[in-house]
């Protein structure tokens, strides 16, 4: 189907050179149709006219001869050949006359010794032929042509199936496989363009794994401070100070947590366990285990195959980004293998729905502040269980999150 699609595509690369190797070849057939024509014609006025002047010799020499004229001699001389006789002076003069499209004759005159002399040659022979001849050039050049965006949309598919490589190389890359290359040879414009994909890949992956290592770096060297600075925390005595002092380094800790949940992500280390639950319940304890106040609506709930814990966080992230984001209330929706989480507030900002999740970005201030860890960990757990997570704008209003869960085969 694929195929048949891109052979169909009218404005794939295939037909645009085809035609322009059309147009090419119909421009060169006019013109050199053109120029046969009108040497066929040059060569049919030229034996028309020989052949006329050749008779009117023949009856002038016969005249001198004997006195007699010959039968060939026309008896009425058109007005044309009388005026050109004027202007003659004695000389033979000859006529095209196309007067009258059923019968084109060829005529040849002369005046000897005060009679005027005239033969006529018919030219419809000569001028059939000629048309037989446009006929023969016309069909060769329609051949030419059909064979011609044939052959060239055979030979630019070899063009076209090396740039698909480049853009299906291209598409892979965008969906997260930095390994893929194209590897492609020759020192054509082609070959360039996949030299820069590959270059491009190679340079992107460099990136973001120094990216992952830093996260991951980061995060370790700070777990083990922080654990001291944990302990330290719950030795202080009770007052206000303490209480905000343990407030902010249980948000520190969560955060290095986040972290490094992520440079396990990026890594590629975490494994999905995946088991049967009911999808209903599942939800119901991720919303439960926040403690923030959500509605919730469980209607013809389906039993999943997923990773309960990894669920766990992607339901529990989207709860609290709605909350904190967002504006109440905040309703949690379950339908077969779908979970919408929706708040009513501002909405997720058109960069976060254009480029996705992005750390520590969290869009507009409309959205509160954060560190945009939540919705990365949830797409990055989304994507080890096999479920697919879409951010959009709820009817109304609001911010929608949709979480479908595979389903299980019969």
């Amino acid at each position: 189907m694929r195929a048949w699609r891109i052979l169909l595509n009218w404005r794939s690369l295939r037909w645009r050179t085809a035609g322009l190797a059309a147009a090419a070849a119909i421009v060169v057939a006019l013109v050199l149709g053109a120029l046969v024509h009108e040497s066929a014609l040059a060569r049919a006025g030229s034996s028309g006219r020989t052949r006329a002047v050749a008779g009117l010799q023949a009856v002038t020499d016969t005249y001198l001869a004997t006195g007699r004229v010959s039968e060939s001699a026309e008896d009425t001389v058109p007005g044309e050949l009388w005026r050109q006789l004027d202007a003659a002076g004695g000389d033979i003069v000859t006529w095209y006359d196309r007067s009258k499209p059923e019968a084109i004759w060829m005529w040849a005159a002369r005046e000897v010794a005060g009679n005027v002399f005239a033969v006529k040659v018919d030219m419809g022979t000569d001028l059939r032929n000629v048309a037989a001849q446009d006929r023969f050039v016309a069909k060769t050049a329609l051949v030419t042509t059909a064979g011609v965006i044939v052959v060239t949309a055979l030979l630019s598919e070899l063009v076209n199936r090396r740039l698909r490589r480049v853009a299906d190389t291209a598409r892979s890359i965008a969906g997260g496989d930095l390994d893929a290359r194209i590897h492609e040879r020759g020192g054509d414009e082609v070959a360039d363009i996949g030299a820069a994909v590959d270059t491009m890949a190679a340079t992107l992956q460099h990136r973001l794994v120094s990216e992952q290592r830093f996260t991951a770096d980061v995060a370790h060297e700070l777990r083990t401070p922080l654990t001291g600075l944990v302990t330290a925390a719950e030795l202080l005595p009770e007052s206000e100070a303490t209480d905000l002092v343990r407030d902010r380094v249980r948000v520190l800790r969560l955060l290095v947590e986040d972290l490094l949940e992520i440079s396990r992500l990026d890594a590629g280390a975490e494994q999905a366990q995946l088991t049967e639950v009911p999808l209903g319940e599942l939800v119901d304890r991720a919303v439960a285990r926040t403690g923030l106040e959500v509605r919730v609506e469980v209607a013809a709930a389906q039993v999943v195959r997923t990773d309960p814990r990894r669920a766990d966080r992607i339901i529990a992230n989207l709860v609290t980004n709605a909350v904190r984001h967002g504006a109440a209330p905040v309703e949690v929706t379950v339908a077969g293998t779908v979970v919408n989480v929706r708040d009513h507030g501002p909405g997720f900002p058109a960069a976060l729905l254009a480029e996705g999740p992005q750390r520590f970005r969290t869009g507009t201030a409309e959205r509160g502040r954060g560190h945009g860890l939540g919705l990365t960990i949830a797409q990055g757990q989304a994507r080890v269980i096999g479920a697919a997570l879409a951010l959009g704008a709820a009817p109304g209003g609001g911010a929608l999150a949709t979480v479908r869960f595979p389903v299980i085969p019969d």
